[in-house]
């Protein structure tokens, strides 16, 4: 993995579309923070979290992990989950939406 810029005493924030067994995002967390980078931070709009990959991200350079309710995960500890559900019911012209 390569990085371009420079990431010293900077908040890191990693965005991606989905996180499945979180291989690739475990590497660009240790790449930024081997890079200096003051905090690694990520926003994901798929948590799929395949076998251990949840515990991966809570054993990892990652302070915080933000995530869609697109796929049903808990919010606890570092992990924060947004309800996209009345943006999606909004979009489709509908008083409730469920995800």
């Amino acid at each position: 993995m390569v990085l371009v810029g420079n990431v010293q005493n900077k908040i890191a924030i990693i965005v991606d579309d989905m996180a499945d067994t979180c291989g690739t995002l475990l590497k660009a967390a240790d790449t930024l923070a081997e890079n200096g980078a003051r905090s690694v931070q990520a926003l994901i709009v798929h948590g799929i979290f395949s076998g251990n990959g949840l515990q991966k991200i809570r054993d990892s350079k990652i302070e915080r992990l933000v995530i869609c309710n697109t796929v049903e995960v808990e919010s606890e500890g570092i992990v924060r989950v947004l309800d996209v559900t009345t943006l999606l019911a909004k979009e489709l012209k509908m008083d409730r939406c469920f995800v």
